[in-house]
């Protein structure tokens, strides 16, 4: 997982509530448990003007020419502005997954579903809260072609281009891994030599259990 301290990223205004987790990435492409490969069907039904399906050549399909991840200004964003409720719906895990391959690294919204929220910071995504009032003047800021916000997640900040800043919370646990890039499993892999130290304690007092 990449560590996540600072960016100067352009924003995506996606000016919708109640974002399912089926809409960000439909049913039929949850073939894989790999992490990477599914930014290309990120919000499908919504980018495309046709039904996609697994193995497709999505460069030889229709894009919908109003949605918003396909407007010539939003080429390239790294920060995705949303509204309340974020993320709702199934768990899967393949939504947060689909929104880092296709190359955001923050959202912003006033809510975000809990299980959606925990498993953004499980995989390298900062999902900030911000109040209504922050949320309103930053999607009409964000209607200005070439808009940037600056975070940075030490400081716990977001600067607009005018120099207004505007804090967020952040646990300290998640802002350790995510600072640090660590995922469940790197969190687990930084105490290995504690855990060959037990195995090998272990085998030597209950050797009759490593039969080899």
């Amino acid at each position: 997982m990449k560590p996540f301290t600072k960016l100067d990223g352009l924003v995506c205004a996606m000016d919708r509530a109640n974002v399912d987790t089926d809409a960000i990435i439909p049913k039929q492409f949850l073939k894989s448990i790999k992490r990477s490969g599914f930014g290309p069907n990120l919000f499908d039904e919504w980018r495309y003007l046709d039904h996609g399906e697994p193995g497709m050549d999505n460069s030889q399909r229709k894009l919908n020419p109003e949605f918003e991840l396909n407007l010539p200004r939003n080429q390239g964003a790294q920060v995705l502005l949303a509204r309340d409720n974020f993320g709702c719906g199934s768990s899967r895990e393949h939504a947060p997954w689909a929104i880092e391959d296709f190359g955001f690294c923050a959202l912003i919204a006033p809510s975000f579903a809990d299980i959606f929220f925990n498993n953004c910071f499980k995989n390298g995504l900062l999902p900030i809260v911000q109040p209504a009032a922050v949320i309103e003047q930053l999607f009409a800021e964000a209607k200005t072609e070439g808009y940037r916000l600056k975070i940075d997640l030490l400081e716990q900040t977001i600067t607009t281009p005018s120099g207004e800043v505007f804090a967020f919370d952040v646990t300290e646990h998640r802002k350790h891994c995510l600072l640090n890039g660590l995922d469940e499993i790197g969190l687990t892999l930084a105490h290995s030599d504690k855990i060959k130290a037990f195995e090998t304690q272990h085998e030597a007092a209950q050797p009759w259990l490593f039969v080899k």
